[in-house]
């Protein structure tokens, strides 16, 4: 029987036989922890190892600030300088991306630190959002993340695998999020429960980075452990041109045995929304027009790159933002933001009168960039919408292009591309 892609992977990093459900010591590529359970794992660190060295290998030991950067309150400018104080004394001064650089996922992949086949850890829920690339990425607890530091490997339960399949076209003023919420809604909250998802199809293959780690990033709230779609040349050149590295591609092989094979065909889907409670209350977008909104995010680790900026600049550009509209910009990296500086989108976002932050993860961590008031209306291109994820108001999961156009009309609409 043949080998899936997370099998290949870990098989790239353990003596072990891979097979589903056994359990491996899996040698860790990249161990990394967020301000969000960063000082948990320095503080097990030092419990648990006093007057040893705390990191098997500092050079592959990052710590990443994005969950509220700069911190605005005590606790997390108290977990930061925890952190912040251990990275200086124990790693390499630029493998700690401090609250400036922006979201630890997307700064890992845009500088060459996660590649494909690498395998990835951290206090990160979403971490498999690395997945876009052909990587293993995987959150961890603070005690797993502090063995890790300590060893370079963790232990993992291997995973069976599911085919998705996405083929067509979408409509005109549909987006990689419009697709990733499609699949959401037949699949639901647990339809990937516990499994490695292999992303498969014409639709998919049409993706660029940013569009794949949409779809990657959603797999969380599938249920799934990773979402994996093999790197075509476009994703293969950008890695090997930010790492300065080979790295092997790996493909299922012909002959394996999916636990589920599922195809859908998404020709002509129309722009999706996800209704609170949770995402995967999606409906049409045109089923559920009229709401009015309150305030519109545009931002997050699902949809904070350049390109979904460049999706609602179409649509807002000479344009203003409704006047009882609250319209928030997060570009994901520092790196995104300076792309929105150079070309301009930065200027157009203010003469739209939206309000302009600096990366980070936005209104997804302890509100970052402000919180919803009960009865608030929130449309956002963030990937939960749990009651009290984001405050006490309504939160609504759409595209860039949604979001916009929301932003626009002060109540839910579907955008005209």
């Amino acid at each position: 029987m043949g080998y899936t892609v997370i099998e290949k992977i870990i098989a790239d990093h353990t003596r072990e036989v891979v097979t589903p459900e056994k359990i491996v010591w899996l040698d860790i590529d990249v161990r990394s922890a967020r301000d969000f359970g960063g000082a948990n794992v320095v503080k097990n660190l030092e419990k648990n190892y006093p007057g040893e060295s705390y990191v098997a290998d500092p050079a592959k030991t990052f710590f990443t600030f994005d969950c509220v950067v700069p911190a605005n309150n005590l606790g997390y400018a108290e977990n930061q300088q925890i952190a912040r104080i251990f990275a200086r004394n124990n790693l390499p001064r630029e493998n700690l991306y401090d609250v400036n650089a922006g979201i630890g996922s997307h700064v890992m992949i845009e500088k060459g630190v996660a590649t494909p086949n690498s395998t990835v850890v951290g206090t990160d829920s979403h971490l498999n959002i690395l997945g876009a690339i052909g990587a293993f990425g995987q959150g961890m607890g603070d005690q797993d993340i502090a063995f890790t530091f300590k060893t370079g490997k963790t232990w993992f339960e291997v995973p069976y695998t599911m085919r998705v399949t996405i083929d067509g076209a979408p409509a005109k003023n549909s987006f990689a999020k419009d697709v990733t919420l499609g699949v959401l809604e037949q699949l639901g909250s647990k339809g990937a429960l516990g499994k490695s998802v292999e992303f498969y199809g014409t639709t998919v293959d049409t993706f660029d980075l940013a569009g794949r780690i949409t779809l990657a990033s959603q797999v969380t709230e599938m249920g799934g452990i990773i979402g994996l779609i093999t790197p075509d040349d476009r994703i293969i050149d950008y890695c090997k041109k930010r790492s300065g590295k080979d790295f092997p591609i790996h493909k299922a092989d012909a002959d394996v045995n999916y636990l589920e094979d599922i195809h859908y065909d998404f020709e002509g889907i129309e722009p999706r929304i996800a209704l609170p409670p949770n995402p995967a209350n999606v409906k049409p977008v045109a089923e559920i027009t009229g709401i009015k909104v309150d305030s519109v995010v545009i931002a997050s680790c699902t949809n904070g790159r350049y390109e979904d900026f460049a999706v609602a600049a179409r649509i807002l550009k000479g344009r203003k933002v409704h006047n009882d509209v609250m319209m928030k910009i997060v570009p994901a990296t520092q790196e995104v933001y300076g792309q929105l500086l150079k070309n301009g989108l930065i200027e157009l976002f203010y003469q739209s009168g939206a309000i302009i932050s600096n990366p980070g993860c936005a209104s997804c961590a302890s509100g970052q960039i402000g919180m919803t008031g009960e009865g608030e209306v929130q449309v956002t291109t963030g990937n939960r919408n749990f009651a009290g994820k984001q405050g006490k108001g309504d939160t609504y999961l759409a595209s860039p292009a949604t979001a916009a156009a929301c932003a626009l009309a002060g109540e839910i609409i579907v955008p005209e591309i």
